[in-house]
């Protein structure tokens, strides 16, 4: 507390003094930001040199894609570089009155071309060059400095890592930033030409987790040879050399072999106002193709995963963090602790795996105010509600892949995942319904706390088989999915009616509730060549599932302590069971630039589903047949334009509880019922996407739509008595469907040491639901306008500076409903700056403004955020020490709308507030040195 006071003192004296200088400090501002202006308006008055010619072959056919780039003849490194067209031109920009480069072409295939430069003071035309078709392929032998900065190798856009600079301590990220067409967004998701990765590799293999976080934020950059960026495959497209049916990418970074021996890591650990702390430790060790790493985290600041940002360590760099509490994860305050170990390697020649174990443990705590407007035919009800509830729970998790080469055309993957949860709950929840003339309808108070076991085995078992004949392979897979969940749950709830003839509900209860469920997938398939074009497809697929849902609850013997008064109508016993065969045949059609696969079939489903209620015993057998059919399209219109297209028949067919006429009374406010004429649901998706890049403009955009049209939906069908309690069960209904249209720019500039970033991201979405309430067919129809608009400026690894805006509208309008439309904007505002200078010195400042119209009642409609730090590297910038302040402002909030097709919900959680921590971080690597 002294050292509290003490700080807090100083402070303020220190800002005294400053404000006595106030007009002083306000001029040097002023003229260093008229310093800043002029030097980047000088920065591009300067003339351009431009250095331009066609790339041949010998045949005088046009080479695309070919790599320009001018090199510094001393020390190799890059001035400039460029790619060729779909026509062979080239026009490589640098700045003028440069000596002793040296201009290089390479392309895939090509012997590279190369030609000294002794002045570069004008523009010049090397008119037509040819490049000389490679008579022998040789292992590529890299010479990092030399290797072209980009190069296009058939589907593959590789990145040479040493070609783009950034700071000598920078992660993977920032490095990320840097690459042409490549943007991380706040959220740590990265987009390659408008295109979302989903899976990030590090030489091959997944460093802990698939989307990538943990190696974008930890692996140091100076690791880095190459980024591969390609389409995402399955396990049997890369076997067997098949194009991508997947329109997302896979990021590949392969680690320098002089550099892939060695370890790095580091350890913070910080503590602040209201008791917060964090506290992270990353390890990792590579040797040649085996790897160890371990991670731990503790904090209680919402960082559930593992994050370490550059700028803000734990606490995120974003306001989102902390801004979509209630909407996105449903609000509150997380303590998380966890422990994870990846171990990968070759354990033997052609045998490769990758093992990870995690443990988990978080408490959550989260205090919650929700109201619902929810819409009848002929008015409306109003709900008001207030909660606490506690959360724990500890997971183990652990999964191996395993990946052997029996032989040159067998290959094996075994893919075993275990996960293992404890958990525990409280909640207090106090609700009041009125109707639409502010009368009291029912209120409900419960105190419920439960205790969950959970374990879940999840394997996957694939061979794969090509012969010598090429394009004919056959693959063999079986899938198991086998979960226990068991729960113990103690209900204390009061529900009174103050309307209608509904009696009062009232519970003490002991609830004991086993769920198990095994699934069991086998698959065949089998491709059969026609010709260099044209290859057939065969496939069965047959599926088991098993499902079983007993629940037994008991009331409490008066007053006494023991539960043993059994509770027949609160007590059932259910279970599904299903055996479904799928065979299905296709062919495939594939050209240098084409590809299309077709594939049809008749899904045979057969199901059981068996009650136990009030010792009546309900059977219903329901056997389905039903067509399904995909059709996937791509078309490679030059090497950085794709067409992209996908349409596929779906079904789902109905659960237990959705068919069997069984009342569930679990809910007091809620009679469900099934309905055994439910049909299944089927329909329609479309999906596309065009994406375009151009390396010499600096420019990408890609155009992407989705859409589902459903013959057949199920949907609720609600009525709600005199008392406010909803009796629902299922019906179907057609003509629904969703319609997603997506469009996103990118435009990098760069002139010298500033880099301008320009991204315009346009998404529109128009929905329509249907549904029956009070026995009347409602309809929805619901447009969503989402523009988003972000520019980043660096000034070399000095200056960072980011400012974005987002907007949201939102229009429901309702058919059949009391209210006819509503709608909600929202508007979110955010800038991020980060300063390097002066050296070894980081300032970083997040701040953000969020609007949200038409929140109703007490909920506040806006708030700032605003996150700083700073931080200070010493000992050889091993160290860091730092002091971050989150919520400088105080105004974080919880808060959200949201439009469904048959309510209005506005709800508020409790966030973090203001706090400031102080934190020690230690680094440490050594590359480059056997073990």
């Amino acid at each position: 507390m002294i050292k509290t006071l003490h700080f807090t003192t100083f402070f303020f004296h220190d800002l005294v003094l400053l404000n006595k200088f106030s007009a002083v400090r306000n001029r040097i501002k002023t003229l260093g930001f008229f310093v800043f202006l002029l030097h980047s308006a000088a920065s591009f008055a300067q003339k351009n040199v431009v250095i331009s010619g066609k790339i041949f072959t010998e045949k005088d056919a046009a080479i695309e894609a070919a790599t320009i780039y001018l090199i510094h003849s001393k020390d190799s490194s890059v001035v400039s570089y460029t790619l060729s067209d779909k026509n062979g031109l080239f026009q490589l920009a640098v700045k003028e009155k440069f000596q002793n480069v040296i201009l290089k072409i390479s392309g895939e295939g090509y012997q590279e071309f190369s030609n000294a430069i002794e002045k570069l003071t004008q523009n010049m035309d090397l008119g037509v060059i040819k490049l000389l078709k490679s008579e022998i392929e040789l292992k590529e032998v890299v010479i990092k400095r030399e290797a072209p900065p980009i190069r296009i190798k058939n589907d593959t856009i590789e990145f040479n890592a040493s070609s783009f600079k950034v700071r000598p301590d920078a992660n993977v990220e920032a490095l990320l930033k840097q690459l042409p067409g490549v943007t991380v967004d706040m959220d740590k998701k990265i987009t390659v030409n408008g295109k979302e990765v989903n899976q990030v590799l590090v030489n091959g293999k997944p460093f802990f987790d698939a989307d990538g976080k943990i190696a974008l934020q930890n692996l140091p950059a100076e690791l880095i040879n190459k980024i591969q960026v390609s389409a995402t495959k399955t396990k049997e497209q890369e076997f067997t050399k098949q194009t991508a049916t997947s329109d997302n990418v896979s990021m590949n970074f392969t680690i320098d072999e002089e550099k892939n021996k060695g370890f790095f890591g580091k350890v913070l650990g910080g503590y602040g106002s209201a008791d917060r702390y964090e506290s992270s430790l990353l390890m990792s060790y590579f040797e040649d193709k085996k790897r160890i790493s371990f991670l731990a985290s503790s904090n209680n600041i919402n960082s559930s995963g593992f994050t370490m940002d550059d700028v803000f360590d734990n606490m995120g760099g974003g306001r989102n963090d902390g801004a979509r509490g209630a909407s996105a994860g449903g609000g509150g305050i997380t303590k998380s602790n966890m422990i994870g170990v990846n171990y990968a390697d070759e354990w033997f020649k052609e045998g490769h795996t990758d093992l990870n174990y995690y443990f988990t443990n978080s408490n959550l705590d989260n205090t919650n105010r929700t109201s619902v407007l929810t819409l009848l035919p002929t008015g409306s009800l109003t709900a008001e509600s207030n909660s606490k509830s506690h959360r724990d729970l500890n997971r183990h998790n652990a999964n191996l892949s395993f990946d052997f080469k029996v032989s040159p055309s067998i290959r094996v993957f075994f893919t075993p995942n275990i996960d293992i949860g404890k958990g525990a709950s409280a909640d207090n929840f106090d609700k009041k319904t009125w109707d639409e003339n502010r009368q009291l309808v029912n209120s409900n108070t419960s105190f419920n706390t439960s205790e969950s076991n959970n374990t879940n085995f999840r394997n996957n078992i694939t061979i794969m088989s090509n012969s010598k004949k090429e394009g004919r392979y056959f693959t063999a897979s079986f899938q198991n999915d086998n979960s226990r969940n068991d729960s113990d749950t103690r209900v204390n709830s009061v529900t009174v009616f103050s309307q209608g003839t509904s009696p009062d509900d009232l519970r003490n209860q002991n609830v004991i509730q086993k769920n198990d469920r095994d699934k069991y997938t086998g698959t065949l398939q089998y491709t059969e060549p026609v010709s260099n074009l044209l290859t057939v497809n065969f496939s069965v697929i047959t599926d088991f599932e098993k499902r079983a849902d007993d629940k037994k609850t008991f009331d409490r013997n008066g007053q006494a302590v023991e539960y043993d008064v059994f509770n027949e109508s609160l007590s059932n016993f259910s279970s599904f069971n299903s055996f479904q065969v799928n065979p299905k045949a296709g062919f495939t059609f594939r050209t240098k630039k084409f590809n299309a696969t077709v594939a049809t079939g008749t899904s045979v489903i057969k199901t059981e589903n068996h009650a136990v209620y009030l010792k009546e015993t309900t059977d219903l057998s329901k056997n389905y047949f039903i067509p399904n059919g995909s059709i996937y399209t791509s078309y490679k219109i030059t090497k950085t334009q794709t067409l992209f297209m996908t349409y596929d028949y779906k079904f789902a067919i109905p659960t237990e509880n959705q068919v069997l006429a069984v009342a569930n009374l679990d809910n007091p406010l809620i009679v469900r019922t099934g309905n055994p004429d439910l049909k299944a649901a089927t329909f329609h998706s479309l999906h596309g996407s065009f994406s375009s890049y151009n390396f010499q403009s600096g420019s990408t955009y890609n155009i992407s739509f989705f859409s589902a049209y459903y013959d057949n939906q199920i949907v609720g069908a609600s009525v709600y008595n005199s008392s406010g309690k909803q009796i629902l069960t299922f019906d179907n209904v057609d003509g629904t469907y969703n319609i997603l249209l997506r469009g996103e720019w990118n435009k990098t500039i760069k002139q010298e040491a500033n880099t301008f970033r320009l991204s315009v991201n346009m998404s529109s979405n128009y929905n329509l639901d249907k549904g029956f309430t009070n026995g009347e067919l409602y309809e929805a129809k619901t447009f969503r306008l989402n523009p988003t608009l972000a520019f980043a400026y660096d000034y070399g690894d000095l200056l960072s500076i980011r400012p974005s805006y987002n907007f949201a509208y939102n229009d429901t309008r309702y058919s059949n409903t009391f209210l006819s439309s509503t709608s909600n904007t929202t508007h979110n505002c955010n800038i991020e700056m980060t300063s390097f200078w002066p050296k070894n010195w980081v300032f970083g400042n997040d701040f953000g403004y969020t609007y949200n119209s038409n929140i109703s009642g007490p909920y506040k409609k806006d708030f700032y955020l605003w996150n700083t730090s700073l931080s200070y590297r010493f000992a050889k910038e091993q160290f860091t020490v730092k002091v971050k302040v989150y919520d400088l402002l105080n105004q974080n909030l919880g808060t959200s709308r949201t439009i469904t097709p048959t309510s209005v919900i506005d709800s508020e959680s409790n966030v973090l507030k203001r706090y400031v921590m102080f934190s020690l971080l230690y680094k440490f690597q050594n590359f480059g040195t056997h073990y």
